[in-house]
């Protein structure tokens, strides 16, 4: 542990920053999974409104520096592909 009182600070808040960058992933990626699942189950409505959930969290995702911006681009492009091919 750090004895200087600015590093103890800092120790502290790189935690609370990784506690919610890991919690918003982990948003991210149940939305990925939810709208996958809908594709297995073949509903292409509930994959459609999955996808505009999952685009929404990415983008928060995206706003909020979790993500480079063009990683989110890349997995709403993949993610938008997918339910496109249901059809």
């Amino acid at each position: 542990m750090a004895n200087i009182k600015s590093a103890k600070k800092r120790i502290l808040t790189a935690e609370k920053r990784a506690a919610r960058n890991k919690s918003i992933r982990s948003k991210v990626k149940t939305s990925i999974k939810k709208v996958y699942a809908a594709i297995d189950a073949k509903d292409k409505d509930a994959a459609q409104s999955a996808l505009r959930a999952a685009t929404s969290e990415i983008a928060k995702a995206s706003s909020k520096g979790i993500y480079h911006k063009n990683n989110c681009a890349r997995k709403v492009s993949k993610l938008s592909q997918a339910v496109n091919k249901m059809a």
